[in-house]
């Protein structure tokens, strides 16, 4: 298996057991606050955690060479996270995640300064594309338009920094020091909420937030190997799979269908992804960075 086909597998993958968490932090977010439910998830998201250190290689994988780049990327995660489980609170997962769709445009808009990757002037068109259909589903000024759908779109940019972030960090970083230090900030962030009243939780819903902790940390361990390995342009559209778990689940579980603006904005945006794809598949790629040890 090439090292691009690997890091897609990942991004896949990461993205399908990433959703799983996010229902299971949506359906627990109506009876306890979104700082409560990451710290506990977070203390079950240590045994993946240990055992992605062991595999590593022990305790020598935790070691960080850049502070600065660990703290910037944990930070721009914390501030993520809250926008989208603050969103996922008052909006329907597809909405949502419709909306942080954006992230892969945003991504291939600055690939070409910040990574060194080409984007044509194709490329800009689809991305302008994208965006429309931001404002398809967004309507400004129009009746449906809400203050929290700048909760994902903001998500959305803070995601976009983090993975940028993430594809410098490949060459010195390992993915097990990237996923300990960021799961060290979004823990302890939650923490900090306890003062504001935590809920007491019960048995099943204990089981929950454990199961969301394993989930968590398997999926960003699997995005993270996917933009240490591949070219952002191509990694990052294939978070669009996301998509069809979302609809699932929102039909499902919520007994939500997504709109018809939504479903035409969508369409816009993974159209542009799609072809964004495309278009990085005929470019020759650039070669992976040295794994750090």
């Amino acid at each position: 298996m090439s090292v691009q086909i690997k890091a897609i597998v990942c991004m896949v993958a990461g993205s399908a057991v990433l959703t799983a968490n996010d229902a299971l932090v949506k359906w627990l977010s109506s009876g306890y606050p979104v700082g409560e439910i990451l710290f506990l998830r977070g203390l079950f998201g240590c045994a993946p955690l240990a055992y992605f250190i062991w595999r590593g290689g022990g305790l020598g994988s935790l070691r960080v060479r850049n502070w600065r780049a660990q703290l910037f990327r944990a930070g721009c995660m914390v501030a993520s996270t809250y926008c989208i489980y603050l969103g996922l609170q008052v909006m329907p997962m597809t909405s949502v995640f419709a909306l942080i769709f954006t992230q892969p445009l945003m991504m291939a808009a600055v690939a070409g300064r910040t990574l060194g990757e080409r984007v044509g002037s194709a490329q800009w068109i689809a991305i302008a594309a994208g965006f429309a259909g931001v404002l398809v589903m967004v309507r400004p000024g129009g009746a449906t338009a809400q203050v929290a759908a700048f909760l994902p779109l903001a998500a959305a940019v803070l995601a976009s920094a983090r993975d940028l972030i993430t594809r410098h960090m490949g060459a010195t970083e390992s993915a097990t020091s990237i996923l300990a230090v960021t799961t060290t900030a979004v823990t302890l962030s939650g923490l900090l909420s306890a003062p504001s009243g935590w809920v007491a939780p019960g048995a099943g819903d204990i089981a929950l937030l454990a199961l969301a902790g394993v989930l968590m940390g398997i999926a960003h361990y699997l995005i993270i190997e996917a933009f240490r390995l591949g070219e952002a342009a191509r990694v990052a559209p294939f978070k669009y799979t996301v998509i069809l778990w979302t609809v699932t689940l929102d039909a499902i579980v919520w007994a939500t269908l997504p709109g018809l603006w939504v479903l035409v904005g969508a369409a816009l945006v993974i159209g542009s992804g799609l072809y964004l794809v495309r278009q990085a598949a005929r470019r020759p790629a650039p070669a992976p960075p040295r794994p750090a040890p």
